[in-house]
This record gives structure tokens, sequence and C-alpha cells, in this order.
């Protein structure tokens, strides 16, 4: 089986959560990590093993032994990171949220499609086994007709400006951090868009939502009630609720549990798969089975589906009034 070579660009948290988890897996060689920081980007490969250590971002975009890149960096850098690997035809996992807008995520789509190269958002939720599983309950009816769905994704993060989440110039806030997540996994699980969407911020000092709830009403009669924050723990379980029964997933995000109830409030079933290594080798893995069949985007998790979460958050947004300091410079509206 073909070896899948893999770079990483940024070397945060989220970086090393990924390298763990590529190292983890077999036919795989994580070759690269670049940083703006030399002396980051070597720590970062003696720690993961790691053979090449750049300074640029542009040296490993430009390494012909790299396939594919996991773009790790703040939310307002994945436009122009991911555009630059895509230029010089590297496949690109890019982390959630894809792009700050939906302006930015047709943007690199086209690209993709130009370089004839892969490209998927990281939304690592929708890859794993434990989800998959609760989709088969719905889709075989095991509660019933779907009538609610509760989703909550939320922490508290002491106020700090100069913290990612809390700055408006790295896209910060609640939404594109953890909300994207509720929103994500209830269109995942009934595979359809809304058809209406109201919702609520507190925008705080930070100028950017430290908390919000949103409503989504879809045709077929389902309300989905979704909540997330960076300035209060909210939890982040899921409550999947049909007329003959419910399901609930604990930590929903990074799902290994799940547990349905009949219509009396009685344990049924319970399906449990903890992680092999951490749960972000499902879509690492989702990667290398496209790369080695020549597809350009993942079934799972297509392109199409990225817009158009996209799209609904550019709509939550114009609703608040929240726009990004670089939104505001290129005159762009949601």
């Amino acid at each position: 089986m073909r070896t899948i070579k893999w770079g990483i660009i940024g070397a945060g948290r989220i970086a090393s959560t990924f390298a763990s988890a590529l190292n983890s897996l077999e036919n795989v060689e994580l070759t690269a990590i670049a940083s703006r920081n030399q002396d980051r980007a070597e720590e970062f490969a003696r720690k993961f093993k790691i053979k090449k250590a750049y300074g640029s971002y542009e040296e490993l975009a430009k390494d012909p032994e790299v396939d594919v890149v996991y773009i790790a960096t703040p939310h307002s850098e994945h436009k122009d990171n991911s555009a630059l690997c895509i230029q010089h035809r590297k496949a690109v996992l890019c982390e959630k949220p894809f792009t700050i807008n939906r302006h930015e995520a047709e943007y690199l789509i086209s690209l993709a499609k130009e370089h004839k190269v892969f490209l998927m958002e990281a939304m690592w939720t929708k890859f794993l086994p434990v989800n998959a599983i609760v989709k088969s309950w719905i889709a075989e009816k095991k509660i019933g007709e779907v009538r609610h769905i509760r989703a909550s994704f939320g922490y508290y993060s002491e106020f700090d400006r100069s913290s990612r989440i809390y700055n408006p110039d790295t896209a910060g806030g609640a939404l594109l951090d953890v909300g994207i997540y509720p929103i994500s996994y209830v269109m995942y699980l009934l595979d359809e868009l809304p058809e209406h969407v109201i919702s609520s911020a507190v925008i705080g000092r930070s100028n950017v939502d430290e908390q919000n709830v949103i409503s989504l009403r879809f045709k077929n009669g389902v309300l989905a009630d979704l909540s997330s924050a960076i300035s209060v723990d909210i939890g982040s379980d899921a409550v999947i609720i049909g007329d003959k029964g419910k399901i609930v997933v604990p930590e929903f995000w990074k799902a290994d549990k799940a547990d349905r109830y009949d219509a009396q409030g009685n344990l049924v079933e319970t399906y449990s798969l903890p992680h092999p290594k951490n749960g972000y080798e499902y879509e690492a893995k989702e990667v290398n089975h496209c790369l080695r069949e020549g597809k350009t985007e993942s079934s799972i998790h297509p392109l199409q589906s990225t817009l158009e979460i996209m799209t609904i958050m550019d709509q939550i947004r114009q609703e608040w009034g929240l726009q990004y300091p670089q939104e505001k410079e290129r005159g762009m509206k949601q």
C-alpha cells in the first residue's frame, strides 16, 4: 500500500494532537513540520520524530516529498495557508472552520479544482464510528421519527484579549471555534438544510461572540436547539429525541459512546468504542484513502457540505452584526 507523506503547518496544540494520530497509523509518514519560528519547528520535529523542520510555510509547501498538508493555524490564516499549499499542488486537510466565511471557502474550492488537488475541512466529528452508529440508528427509525435535537459545546476560558479565541483579528468567538460543531452535527445526522435559522449572541468586550444560541427548523418538522460558548461551561452533549425514544451522545464532538433509550426512558442499547489514539486518526484515514483512490474530495464530508455550513454561519453573524476586521478591510459582506 502506498505510503502517504504528510506535512503540518502550525506547531500548536491541535497540531500536536493530529501528529500523535498520524504517528499511530500504518503506511503513513509524518515528513515535515513548518512554523514561523524555526526553533519551535525543530522542537516539534524532535517530539514527533519528524525528519524535516521548516521555519517558513513556503518551504514546506515547496517540498516535493510531501503529499498532503494539515493546516493547523488560527482561523484567520486558513485561506492563505491552504492556498499556498494548493498552488504548489499539495493536497490539503484544513482545520475547521475551513475559512472565516463562504467567500473565502469558494475561493479555496475553486483553486483546488483548478489545480486538481484533494481538499477537505477537518471536521473530525463526522468520521467517528460512534457518530456513524448514531446516524444509522436514526435511519433505522430506532427512536421513531426525529422531532428535536439539542446540542451544546461550550467551555470557560478566562478573558484575555491577546488570546486567539477572544481576538477579532484571528476570527475568534464561540461560533467559529466551537459553534460549528453542533451545526455540522445536526446537518450530518439529518442530511438536509434548515429552512429557517434564528439566533442570538452575547458580543462581549472582546468584540466577538462569547456565547450564543441558535435555533434551526427543518421542513420535516425537526427543531434543533444549539448553543456554544467560550466564556461559560455549558457542556458538550447531544440529545436526539424521537417519538419512540431518544439517543444521548456525551461529548458528541469527540464521541466514543452513545446511549439509546425507549419512549419510557429505559436504556435499551449502548454503543461504545474508545479511540485507538485520540479520534483524529479517523479523518486522517479518510484523507489517505481518498489520495490512494485519486479522489479530490471526501464523500463523507464533501466540499458542498462545508459551503453549506459556512453559509449558515455567515447568515448567523450577519444577524448579529459581527464582522471580522479583515472582512471590513476587504469590503466583504457575509
